[in-house]
């Protein structure tokens, strides 16, 4: 899972816990908080930019949900990986401690019902094309601004080089939990400058990048190469608890980065070209995640392996790990540029720590460079719904 930071999202991907801290998402620059008598959401969290995909327009919702109009949507056509990913689906909800019912929003949600939606979208491959409009409901999430504008991120599994030894060319540590450690534990900081883990056996090995180690961080989990070719995941072992900092937000704040040029790789760029003040960034994000080496594939936190471009990090205290949903996701270009919205079903398995309340999620984008492309620029907007079984008894009486 990713350490709680997530969203997307610094971007889940460096943005928006992973296992999914996905900072996996880009914060932002006004976040306020709303409270009501249901739930409490933070607003505001994306950057206003031409081109973000908002429907400014839409007409605001009441509640959290909303009952939709099935028969209005595009289902996509569900191919061999996410049959795979529905599969991993089920197993999820086999590992979930049972609840007899979950209040999500104005919902009332159980396994069984997560698991009769899983089982619609197995069967319907094989079936009449009208199956899902005759035995699901959907229901549109109110999204960041009540208007059904849902925050899209993206987080991947990095791989960076490394050695098992410190040497002149690799001398950044990447840490284990300090298991043994008595009272609140250090800062990025402490740990960084002041050295407060040297000399403890914690290190797992050793990067040439420090900035490698912070991405990897913000992703909760990524492979490690050592000079001889061979990898090894680290996976996310728990945070030092202190708050997470988007270091993205910080450099708009400084008008270091234009809002909608934010990306890891301008972030990288920005602070390839100013060595002197990588320290000074990354210091502003106090929270700090430890690894473990692990030899499964990247998991979330429905301890399942992510599917790229369906395996998403939500807030479960309103989109509980087994949920399935259809989205009308955005499409961006290698420019950075908003090209369409494209429906896709995606799969609640992860969760993070920058991912709060019903209007953000953090889209999972696959291994190494690749995946990185393509969550490195993702901080749009598009509509969700979450799918469930037609006629359950969901909404209080």
């Amino acid at each position: 899972m990713k350490p709680p930071s997530s969203i997307f999202i610094l971007l889940s991907c460096v943005f928006i816990f992973q296992a999914c801290q996905t900072d996996t998402a880009l914060e932002v620059k006004t976040s306020k908080l709303v409270v009501d008598n249901r739930m409490e959401t933070l607003l505001g969290q994306g950057y206003d930019f031409e081109g973000n995909g908002k429907d400014y327009d839409a007409t605001p919702l009441e509640d959290v949900f909303t009952k939709a109009t099935v028969d209005t949507f595009n289902f996509p056509l569900i191919k061999d990986d996410f049959v795979q990913a529905l599969e991993q689906h089920l197993r999820l909800l086999k590992l979930r401690k049972q609840k007899k019912k979950q209040k999500i929003g104005n919902l009332n949600v159980n396994l069984d019902q997560l698991k009769q939606t899983i089982q619609e979208l197995l069967a319907w491959q094989h079936s009449k094309p009208s199956r899902l409009l005759d035995n699901l409901d959907a229901y549109q999430i109110w999204g960041e601004d009540k208007k059904g504008n849902v925050h899209f991120t993206g987080y991947f599994t990095p791989i960076i080089k490394v050695n098992k030894h410190k040497t002149d060319r690799y001398k950044y540590p990447i840490y284990a939990y300090p298991k043994d450690w008595e009272g609140r534990l250090p800062t990025r900081r402490n740990i960084e400058e002041g050295g407060a883990l040297l000399g403890k056996g914690l290190e797992l090995a050793y990067a040439e990048n420090k900035v490698d180690v912070y991405f990897m961080q913000v992703q909760g989990s990524g492979y490690v190469e050592y000079p001889d070719g061979r990898q090894e995941l680290f996976a996310y072992s728990g945070t030092n608890k202190h708050p997470y900092q988007s270091i993205g937000r910080y450099l708009v704040e400084r008008n270091d980065i234009d809002a909608k040029n934010i990306s890891l790789d301008g972030i990288r760029k920005f602070l390839g070209k100013n060595p002197h003040l990588v320290d000074t960034v990354l210091f502003i994000n106090k929270s700090y995640t430890f690894f473990i080496p692990k030899k499964f594939k990247p998991k979330g936190a429905g301890h399942v392996p992510l599917t790229a471009d369906h395996s998403i990090a939500v807030d479960r205290r309103y989109l509980p790990l087994g949920s399935c949903l259809l989205a009308q996701i955005p499409i961006i270009d290698k420019a950075g540029n908003l090209q369409r919205h494209e429906w896709r079903l995606l799969l609640a398995q992860d969760i993070g720590g920058a991912i709060k309340g019903a209007g953000h999620v953090d889209v999972y984008s696959g291994i190494g460079i690749e995946g990185k492309n393509k969550a490195s620029a993702f901080h749009h907007y598009g509509k969700m719904w979450l799918l469930l079984p037609k006629e359950e008894d969901v909404l209080p009486k």
